[in-house]
């Protein structure tokens, strides 16, 4: 059903401000005032449904949050200590190659003799 509704022009334009950060329509942002005005959508409800949909799955013990913080330490040192450590883990340096092997690779001769 169509509902027509005349309002303050001022009032417009922080409605679809607010509808556009929220990345909605104008006709959805009214129809979600509506529905928590009249207590069919409450957030506290919202809130404790996706508490208890998320509480089966595990948190990654790899998560920054498990590294704390240094003393004296910035957010931005702490993220690249973190970010480093999991590099390292992650990128150890493969063991040094003899020469001819590094040169197989490369696709290089050794100079020298003439065949």
């Amino acid at each position: 059903m169509a509902v027509s509704v005349r309002m303050d022009p001022l009032l417009e334009r922080e409605l679809e401000a607010a509808a556009r950060l929220q990345g909605m329509t104008k006709s959805q942002f009214i129809i979600d005032a509506v529905e928590r005005a009249l207590g069919r959508k409450n957030p506290y409800e919202l809130l404790l449904k996706v508490r208890e949909e998320m509480a089966g799955y595990a948190v990654s013990s790899k998560a920054p949050a498990s590294e704390p913080a240094r003393v004296g330490e910035s957010t931005r040192q702490r993220v690249r200590r973190v970010l480093q450590a999991r590099h390292d883990e992650t990128c150890a340096p493969e063991p040094a190659a003899p020469a001819s092997a590094a040169r197989k690779r490369a696709g290089t001769k050794r100079a020298g003799k003439a065949r």
